[in-house]
């Protein structure tokens, strides 16, 4: 499926098809237009013309984000498509991706450009992904990548059985690799997955699966469990 897909006002996804290591993943973006009509590109994929002109009718593109260490594989890409937005990428992106323009670091603190729309967190414990996680307050929507899974569906038989494997195939959360060679601190990933379920949210979108539409909170706190508290 490609094209934007408004999930709320002022929300839009769009899911490409993506291979990696022989796994049928696919990616997704999610769009966001912000307070002053501008909008943010979370996770941007593939660049199509068609693609950039429905994004471009929806308002001008005022940043794009690289939210983890992984998924910047169409950054550069995406900032010749939009010249005129701003680069912001995880902590660590610059220093491993050194040829890729990055404007500004994220932090725990969301720069003034977004702060009245979207809150974010710096998920600790994960230093090979440093994922950076979002809440679209308007529509209580957690935004996240890697931290968790969602695939329900696999057309590929290999990626079905990787998937099964991995403990990552129909059901939410993190995948066994995730729990037993990406994550190195638990008690710092239980202070971030803390934090996350202090804010308000129903809805979670993950970059690999379906959107999670309801009950985000409880299955977030549901598939991180095991977690020491």
């Amino acid at each position: 499926m490609t094209g934007l897909r408004e999930l709320d006002p002022g929300l839009w996804t769009v899911e490409q098809p993506l291979r990696v290591g022989g796994l049928e993943l696919g990616t997704r973006t999610t769009v966001v237009r912000l307070a002053d009509g501008g909008l943010v590109v979370h996770s941007p994929g593939p660049s199509t013309a068609a693609l950039r002109g429905e994004i471009e009718a929806l308002g001008p593109v005022r940043a794009l984000i690289a939210p983890n260490l992984l998924h910047h594989l169409f950054l550069a890409e995406s900032a010749r498509a939009f010249p005129g937005a701003l680069v912001f990428a995880a902590p660590g992106l610059r220093e491993k991706r050194g040829a890729i323009r990055v404007d500004q670091v994220l932090a725990e603190t969301p720069p003034s450009l977004w702060a009245d729309d979207l809150d974010q967190l710096v998920v600790q414990g994960a230093p090979g992904l440093n994922e950076v996680v979002f809440l679209h307050r308007a529509s209580r929507t957690l935004i996240c990548v890697d931290l968790c899974f969602n695939v329900r569906h696999a057309s590929s038989a290999f990626t079905r059985v990787f998937m099964r494997l991995n403990s990552a195939y129909g059901r939410f959360g993190p995948s066994r690799l995730f729990r037993y060679s990406v994550m190195k601190d638990a008690r710092a990933m239980r202070a971030s997955i803390d934090r996350i379920l202090e804010w308000d949210f129903g809805r979670v979108v993950v970059a690999h699966g379906e959107v999670l539409e309801a009950d985000g909170r409880g299955s977030l706190r549901r598939s991180f469990s095991w977690l020491p508290s």
